[in-house]
């Protein structure tokens, strides 16, 4: 036996809802490993920030430069509350991405990992997508990797954060790719109604489909784009953005569109990839109408993961990520990212 390992995963997505930690134990039996989430926080952005963060991919280099900082320095706050005196070897942050293109051969994620590990006095893993894009690969999905190692029983896992991404698993290979945006439209469209989220899909069931929007929505060129691909905040700005922000047609209309277009979209991927059995993870969980569409559209199974994983998966997948670079393993998949081979991706800091 090897371990226990302690390990905080931090995880902040493109939804913008906040910093998601996750205080994780890890136990290596033989070839096997076990893991708990034995604490974990959602620590939410205020409103100066979740602007900050919308607003820097069109602002100067300093503003993106004071915001790695002070994501990091909050990143760190949150890391020592959570923490609150336990045993700790490593932090594994996967930080907030602004930039995302593959196929340039860059990808950015801020929240600076040396002022996470200075005020936390402890190891941290960061940048974990940079070294799978500069060899070719999407530089994501990351998760497949941890699912493969953590979860057995499941050949499908779904994720639904700001991006609505899919792994399959078979014993000889596991894919994985983003599938559509999720959260960064029905958030959006919330806003409007001075709501954080449309809280179970309540709006959105009141409406009905505007079939000129459905069709504009599933024509978008990314669709037709066989995996591995990748989506980023500035795919959904420039391509999604200007159409479901169209205020001639009523919000519940609008956020109902959106969202039978995703459980479209999810739904052909899942029938694509022959899935039996998949687990739902993310915060898309929690809409219970986006979900009810999903089971009625779907032959699959389609179960909810419990409460701690479906809001903490990704927190897990990502201190399990670290925790494999600071031993110097393979932590991704290029089966997944597309990637010409496997690699250990993620710079780590060490503290004084």
């Amino acid at each position: 036996m090897e371990g226990p390992f302690h390990v905080i995963g931090v995880m902040s997505g493109s939804s913008l809802d906040g910093i998601d930690v996750a205080y994780c134990r890890f136990v290596k039996h033989d070839e096997d490993w076990t893991h708990a989430i034995e604490d974990a926080a959602t620590v939410p952005f205020d409103e100066v920030m979740r602007k900050r963060l919308l607003g820097v991919m069109q602002g100067p280099a300093l503003e993106l430069a004071r915001l790695d900082r002070d994501l990091g320095r909050m990143i760190a706050r949150a890391c020592n509350e959570l923490r609150a005196g336990r045993p700790l070897d490593l932090i594994s942050s996967h930080g907030h991405t602004i930039f995302h293109k593959p196929l340039e051969g860059l990808t950015t994620q801020i929240g600076s990992g040396a002022q996470i590990a200075a005020l936390t006095g402890r190891p941290v893993v960061f940048d974990l997508r940079s070294k799978d894009v500069a060899l070719g690969g999407q530089g994501a999905p990351l998760v497949p990797f941890g699912e493969r190692a953590l979860f057995t029983g499941t050949d499908t896992f779904l994720n639904l954060g700001g991006i609505a991404n899919v792994s399959h698993h078979s014993p000889d290979k596991v894919t994985g790719y983003d599938i559509c945006t999720c959260n960064q439209a029905l958030n959006l469209l919330a806003h409007e109604a001075d709501l954080a989220y449309d809280k179970d899909g309540a709006l959105s069931r009141v409406g009905q489909v505007v079939p000129e929007l459905l069709n504009a929505l599933d024509a978008l060129p990314f669709y037709r784009q066989a995996p591995p691909r990748s989506l980023g905040r500035e795919w959904f700005d420039e391509h999604m953005a200007p159409l479901v922000k169209d205020e001639r047609l009523a919000l519940r209309d609008r956020l109902r569109t959106v969202t039978e277009h995703i459980a479209h979209t999810i739904t052909d991927a899942l029938r694509h990839g022959n899935a039996q059995r998949v687990l739902v993870t993310g915060g898309g969980a929690h809409n219970a109408f986006l979900i009810e569409r999903l089971k009625a559209l779907s032959t699959a199974d389609i179960a909810v993961s419990e409460a701690s994983t479906v809001d903490f998966k990704e927190a897990l997948m990502f201190a399990f990520l670290g925790l494999m670079r600071w031993r110097g393993e393979v932590n991704t998949l290029a089966s997944v990212t597309g990637a010409p081979q496997d690699s250990i991706g993620g710079s780590l800091v060490l503290p004084n």
